[in-house]
């Protein structure tokens, strides 16, 4: 069952020929989530095969353009390719202004609907999307305006029928999906099955966090504690700390840092700034204090496995 990354832009402010603006992917079993939007997203859709029937919600982390400007090119291409069903747009409120004046301009009526969810910045975590299968949370960062990161948590599976016991006990099929969310069984002379002769335990619950530009910020580390993938925008190498702090950003460094302390499963590094040819440098310094670490370039793809 997958849960899965594609990386589509991992440039900061500033585009390379190799790397795009800051978009991804989120596959959580088949339900597709688009991260932030730079320009150019709907070319690096084509270029790596995403699946864009089944991408019914986009987050915007905040108002700079390197996470948003692709969001008029996808809006376009969504209706060009006749899409009838809803769009899910979640981010600062004055995105909502820009896309309506964007419509505006269109020359024909859009096929779908938009439906507009505006990001809160309180404090902790606050509920953005949730179905049978997983939640969506936002949570403020630290940034030169109103910034948001997102948390993917899969919601814990039942537990999985033994297939052994269940053929060799001729269980009716009525009584399973009641075994896989805890009950016992008792057969037909009396004798008393616990569910945990019945079943096996279910595979780990998956999670995701993204952290998009901020300063370091020591406050999420509860928040993100324990998740299997975290990326975390790491513009700047060592020698950049001083302009990190100025433009409200983190280094290589820092953002391991915030990884070791969250005790996260893996470092995803991201968001690089143009001035770096090899990004080396930023992966290495960060695997000096987070061993788990990677480079998030552009058309890698991360698998969270149980």
């Amino acid at each position: 069952m997958d849960f899965s990354l594609r990386i589509l832009g991992s440039s900061s402010a500033l585009p390379t020929p190799e790397r795009f603006s800051t978009a991804q992917v989120l596959n959580v079993l088949e339900r597709f989530f688009l991260i932030d939007c730079g320009e150019g997203t709907q070319i690096q859709f084509r270029r790596f095969k995403v699946k864009t029937g089944k991408l019914n919600h986009i987050f915007i982390s905040h108002l700079h353009g390197d996470h948003f400007l692709g969001i008029f090119g996808i809006i376009s291409t969504f209706n060009l390719l006749d899409r009838k069903h809803p769009l899910n747009i979640y981010g600062p409120y004055k995105l909502k202004g820009l896309i309506d004046t964007f419509l505006a301009t269109f020359d024909h009526t859009l096929g779908y609907e938009i439906k507009y969810h505006a990001l809160h910045y309180d404090d902790g975590l606050t509920l953005l999307f949730e179905d049978d299968k997983l939640t969506v949370e936002s949570f403020p960062l630290r940034h030169r305006v109103p910034t948001c990161g997102f948390l993917f948590k899969e919601k814990p599976r039942l537990r999985s029928l033994r297939k052994d016991m269940i053929t060799h006990l001729n269980i009716p099929i009525k009584e399973l999906h009641g075994i896989r969310e805890g009950n016992s069984f008792t057969d037909i002379e009396g004798t008393f099955y616990s569910n945990e002769q019945l079943t096996l335990k279910p595979p780990k619950a998956r999670s995701y966090a993204f952290v998009s530009d901020t300063a370091k910020l020591e406050k999420i580390v509860p928040l993100i504690s324990g998740i299997d993938l975290l990326y975390h925008e790491s513009t700047f190498a060592d020698e950049g700390k001083k302009r990190a702090k100025q433009t409200g950003h983190t280094t290589a460094r820092q953002a391991a840092e915030i990884a070791l302390k969250a005790n996260v499963g893996k470092l995803l590094l991201g968001h690089f700034s143009n001035r770096y040819k090899n990004l080396n440098i930023l992966l290495n310094e960060a695997r000096e204090v987070f061993p788990h670490s990677y480079l998030a370039t552009d058309g890698k793809e991360f698998s969270v496995t149980v």
